[in-house]
């Protein structure tokens, strides 16, 4: 098996890096070879936070070059755009249909550009869901990052009880449920 390489992008405060530990663990689960990378802007403050996961028979290296991702799951239209030139040509790019303004937006230094998901969707493969909606219907908007990462599982080769498994081992206990229902919410999308 060729090497797959999976980008998830986000603001501090998504579960960016609860998300790239459930798919750490599914891929070790399947018994692949793993590598993970995390890189942190300023996290704290709202800043841009970058999961590579990297699995395969043998994967030598953590990081994903520019134009090789197999898939990218954006919780914010604006981190879709910035890491955008990382995905391959017939990669997919999922997408949070939400907006959250950097710093530079915030104080009037900058704008937040216009038109993202069609400017994105002229290049690539966009699958969108306003998963924060989504999970308000569910009653907890911090699982909107389960329903992303359900709609991404089916660009993945793993099956529905492989990803329930490894949920159930890394979010905590008393969110099992909620968190299964948000992946599944965005399974069936």
């Amino acid at each position: 098996m060729e090497t797959k390489n999976i980008m998830i992008v986000g603001v501090g405060g998504q579960g960016t890096l609860l998300t790239s530990r459930i798919l750490g663990g599914l891929t070790i689960d399947a018994g692949y070879d793993v590598k993970l990378s995390e890189v942190h802007g300023m996290a704290q403050r709202g800043g841009s936070v970058v999961t590579f996961v990297r699995y395969g028979e043998k994967v030598a290296e953590p990081i994903v070059e520019e134009g090789h991702a197999d898939v990218i799951i954006a919780f914010e239209r604006l981190e879709a755009l910035r890491y955008a030139h990382f995905l391959k040509k017939d990669g997919v790019l999922v997408v949070n249909d939400w907006r959250i303004d950097p710093m530079p937006v915030v104080i009037g230094a900058a704008e937040y550009p216009e038109n993202i998901l069609e400017n994105l969707a002229k290049e690539h493969k966009v699958y969108t869901v306003n998963a924060t909606e989504e999970s308000k219907k569910l009653g907890n908007s911090r699982v909107f990052n389960l329903i992303v990462l359900g709609m991404a599982a089916q660009h993945m080769d793993f099956t529905k009880e492989q990803w329930y498994s490894v949920i159930e081992k890394t979010v905590p206990p008393k969110t099992v449920d909620i968190n299964k229902k948000a992946f599944d919410v965005g399974y069936e999308l």
